[in-house]
């Protein structure tokens, strides 16, 4: 498989918790005014990389808590950031994954059947897409104020929103 990716960062402490290995997936079509990455839109202008050569340099870092699939939003290819996140969760690893989708639309079907199953190797989903004008440096480790931390384990077997732990 492959996916198309804006670039990463290996360690990273502003992406979640720990240290971790950060994955900007290209392509995002939610148009959010003030978006932090607007260059992560277009699909076409990623770099094409086999998913599991992504996962082998993920797993070659040392020091590594988890990972965090940004973009774009990485579910605009959820079949490669669901394989992705498998693999890390296999390897140990704790899994974040930003989204312009809520919980409750991917749930619904509205980012597809593949997002669905993506969510299913995901540890804290942020969720909702970015409002300029709820821009907050109090939320933590989201721009915006309707943002939530998901506990993607908890929320799936709920049926429902479940806040993860901060």
């Amino acid at each position: 498989m492959r996916v198309s990716m804006a670039g990463a960062i290996r360690h990273s402490s502003v992406n979640g918790p720990g240290v971790r290995y950060v994955l900007f997936l290209q392509g995002c079509a939610h148009g959010c005014p003030g978006c932090q990455n607007p260059e992560t839109h277009r699909i076409g202008d990623g770099t094409w990389r086999k998913t599991e050569d992504v996962i082998a340099e993920i797993l070659a870092t040392r020091y590594l808590d988890g990972i965090t699939l940004s973009g774009g939003d990485p579910l605009y290819q959820p079949e490669a950031a669901g394989e992705i996140a498998e693999k890390a969760q296999a390897a140990g690893l704790d899994v974040w994954m930003y989204t312009g989708w809520t919980f409750e639309e991917i749930l619904a079907g509205k980012a597809g059947e593949a997002a669905i199953e993506a969510l299913r190797h995901v540890d804290v989903l942020v969720d909702g897409r970015f409002i300029q004008s709820l821009r907050s440096e109090e939320c933590l480790w989201r721009g915006s104020t309707n943002q939530r931390l998901v506990d993607v384990k908890k929320s799936l077997a709920a049926g429902s929103y479940v806040p993860a732990e901060a």
